[in-house]
């Protein structure tokens, strides 16, 4: 099994409704920013009101802020991030399927209505799926600000 190697960061906040500190954010190493410029499928790990766990596969884009997730707004984990904006992302490559990289941190809210649909539009292309079937959805993107980052390769 491969060692983790993670880059060294503050420590976050454990208190889930601090306001985002800037401090506690990295920027993202190139090695790990050049793995996540591919289209990978993303594991989102965000916390529900009862305190258990819940995990969702989802699309991402990577912008010089963080990574950019989005969804429609009924669903679980976007309610989550609502409540308590802490989120661990896992990104493995199907290919070399022992590899993988993982980013925590917070989750803002970065767009709502038809921007958060250009979002998810810029997403389905990305991924070579059809962007306008996504037209007319009440969708919100957030943008995770990472704490910490971590690999195994």
């Amino acid at each position: 099994m491969p060692s983790p190697e993670a880059a060294p960061v503050p420590e976050a906040p454990h208190d889930p409704q601090a306001p985002h500190d800037p401090e506690s954010q990295v920027i993202l190493p190139e090695r790990i920013r050049d793995y996540l410029a591919a289209p990978r499928f993303a594991v989102v790990a965000t916390i529900k009101p009862d305190g258990w766990p819940h995990q969702a596969f989802v699309w991402y884009l990577l912008t010089d802020e963080g990574i950019v997730i989005n969804s429609r707004r009924e669903r679980q984990w976007p309610r989550n991030l609502i409540a308590d904006p802490r989120i661990s992302i896992a990104v493995q490559d199907f290919d070399e399927p022992e590899e993988w990289v993982g980013v925590t941190g917070r989750a803002e809210v970065l767009h709502e209505g038809d921007a958060a649909t250009e979002d998810i539009m810029a997403m389905a292309r990305r991924y070579g799926s059809n962007p306008d079937k996504y037209r007319g959805q009440d969708r919100v993107s957030f943008l995770v600000r990472p704490e910490r980052t971590f690999e195994y390769r």
